[in-house]
């Protein structure tokens, strides 16, 4: 158990300094908004989705409706429809840490455990993924809370600072592209990304470029899987 969670904070570690950083320019962004550090704390705590947590910002300082703020969510959280299917099968037999497992599926969280560690024994593959996923929450809530303490001590300008989240997705797409061989799928993301961009405009463009994604990312599977 021991060597799992140590695996664990050790394969965490890049989530750790993008979180803390990510974390704590939600925090600053929700506390110059004028909202408090409990608020911080409880929105990375209870609903814990990095990009919506920022948008939320905005829509609470806005006053937008719940009808708005349903299909905001809806919207920006999409992809997680499409990748969490893909974790059916390794969550199948994790019992009662399962609706955890489910909550705490981020991208980064995603990308770990995706990726295989040989290190781990097939017995400690459930905690292992249980670690992952506690850690990855408690870099995110720590972010969070350190942001807005700041922003209270510390007049802070925030604008700008939400380019930290593009930044860790760039940095991951990096990471993904150094680490393997195999780009068709990096170059179909990026490609059916720019194409429904410029079709249906940065603010309708993400639904239908996840479909487009995932339909031909099945195709590219099933031709890997010949070859």
């Amino acid at each position: 158990m021991k060597q799992t969670f140590k695996a664990a904070c050790i394969d965490t570690l890049p989530v750790l300094t993008g979180y803390l950083v990510l974390g704590f320019g939600f925090g600053m962004i929700l506390r110059s908004a004028g909202y408090g550090i409990l608020l911080a704390f409880l929105m990375s705590l209870l609903i814990y989705a990095g990009s919506m947590q920022y948008v939320a910002v905005g829509l609470l300082s806005g006053g937008a409706s719940l009808i708005t703020v349903a299909l905001t969510t809806l919207m920006v959280n999409a992809r997680h429809l499409f990748y969490g299917i893909s974790m059916l099968e390794p969550y199948k037999g994790t019992g009662k840490k399962k609706p955890y497992l489910i909550f705490a599926l981020t991208d980064e969280t995603y990308s770990l455990l995706c990726t295989d560690n040989p290190a781990i024994p097939p017995e400690q593959k459930n905690h292992y993924r249980l670690f992952v996923s506690l850690l990855n929450h408690l870099y995110w809530v720590s972010g969070s809370v350190a942001g807005a303490v700041a922003g209270t001590l510390i007049p802070f300008n925030s604008e700008g600072i939400d380019f930290a989240l593009t930044a860790l997705f760039l940095t991951i797409f990096l990471e993904q592209w150094l680490s393997n061989k195999r780009h068709t799928p990096a170059v179909i993301g990026v490609a059916v990304s720019l194409l429904c961009l410029l079709l249906f405009g940065s603010e309708h463009f993400l639904i239908p470029a996840m479909l487009i994604m995932t339909l031909l990312l099945c195709l590219y599977r099933e031709e890997a899987q010949h070859d």
